[in-house]
Order: C-alpha cells, then sequence, then structure tokens
C-alpha cells in the first residue's frame, strides 16, 4: 500500500511507513503510553522468535530429516513444539506437503485465522475479501497472481484455515540443493511458500534475491 509523504523526506534512508511509525511511537513514548523497552522487546520476539524463520527452521528440518518429516505429517502440533515454537494461534496445526502432482494453499474464508508461531503476524492480502473468495473459487488464477504458473495436470488443494486447525504447507525442496544443509536451505523457504501462493526459491533465485 502506498502513502503520500512530506516532500522532506524524499531523501531519507527510512521509508515513508518507517518514518510514519517512527513518528508516532515518539509521540506515543513522550505521552506515556508506551514503554520504548516493551515496544523493542515486543518487536524482537515477532522479528526473531515469532515469524516465518520459524517456519522456515521447520520446512529444512522436514526436508533433511526423514523421521521428523513423518513425525510432522502425523502430528503437525508437537513435532513444531518440539523445535520450541508454539503459542497463541499455533496450537492445532496440520502440515500438507507439496508433490510433483499436487499444491496446496492456504485460506481462512472467514476471517484471518493464521499460525502466527511459524508464520508472524498475516499479510495484508491474506486478510482481504479479495483473495479469501478467489482462493476458493479461482486457487490456480490466485497463483497466477502470485507468479506462480503450474502445469494444468497438477492438482491444487485449498485448505480452509479456522480457529480449530492452521495448516503449515511445506514446499517442495528446489533441486540441486542435496548437499545443503538445514540452515542454508531454511533461506530458500518463503512466508508465501509455507502459505502455498509461492515457492520455495531455488538456489540461483535466491542469488538474486541476495545480491
Amino acid at each position: 500500500m502506498s502513502h503520500s509523504h512530506d516532500h522532506h523526506h524524499d531523501h531519507s534512508e527510512l521509508s515513508e511507513t518507517e518514518l510514519r511509525v517512527r513518528a508516532l511511537e515518539t509521540v506515543l513514548t513522550e505521552k506515556g503510553y508506551v514503554d520504548p523497552a516493551a515496544m523493542d522487546k515486543l518487536i524482537d520476539t515477532y522479528e526473531t522468535k515469532v515469524g516465518p524463520r520459524n517456519g522456515a527452521h521447520v520446512v529444512a528440518t522436514a526436508w533433511t530429516d526423514p523421521k521428523y518429516r513423518d513425525w510432522l505429517m502425523k502430528d503437525a502440533t508437537a513435532a513444531i513444539h518440539h523445535l520450541g515454537y508454539i503459542g497463541r494461534q499455533g496450537e492445532h496445526m496440520v502440515a500438507v506437503e507439496n508433490t510433483a502432482d499436487t499444491h496446496n494453499m492456504v485460506v481462512c474464508t472467514l476471517c484471518s485465522c493464521y499460525p502466527w508461531p511459524v508464520l508472524g503476524l498475516p499479510p495484508v492480502w491474506y486478510k482481504s475479501a479479495p483473495y479469501r473468495s478467489k482462493a476458493v473459487r479461482d486457487p490456480r488464477g490466485v497463483l497466477k497472481d502470485f507468479g506462480v504458473d503450474l502445469p494444468e495436470t497438477t492438482d491444487i488443494r485449498v485448505w480452509d484455515s479456522t480457529a480449530e486447525v492452521r495448516y503449515l504447507v511445506i514446499p517442495r525442496r528446489p533441486e540441486g540443493t542435496e548437499d545443503w544443509s538445514a540452515e542454508d536451505l531454511a533461506k530458500l523457504v518463503t512466508r508465501n511458500s509455507m502459505i502455498g501462493t509461492g515457492l520455495a526459491l531455488t538456489p540461483d533465485r535466491l542469488e538474486e534475491v541476495s545480491s
């Protein structure tokens, strides 16, 4: 979402959103409504403890450890908890695995149920009415909107996340990563690939993104 902003900030290294957040945080702090230390702790929680990197760790572990992968598919809640990821909206997890013939995608048709412990806060588009309706009506069209063009023979399965159960998509492991460590593999796993609106990055794509 774009916002107009005063031209005085045209050369700032901060984005328009970051400038607005900084200004709001300053006002709230000056008025005593926000404790800076508490704010930093909250931000750190969602950036380093709760977020897509957690899910990427889960996926990379499943890619490299067959026993863990089997456990994850049988009891995702316990397997994810074993890696230290548990909390609100992560109590009842189900893992669905993409294959050469099947692609999974997750939506919450009623609101925005989302597995916070492994994916962090839901993106704005995930909560939008257009995504919620089109994901069910035309999932292949949604994938194309995200730049994913799958063969017509691929079966696309849409899973409706609810208050009772939330899903984590295990994307297909990219080719050419047979000797990669779990730590390096985790860098290929994106948030969208774990929702199903994207694919894991290929090694070449990772180099482009990192450069």
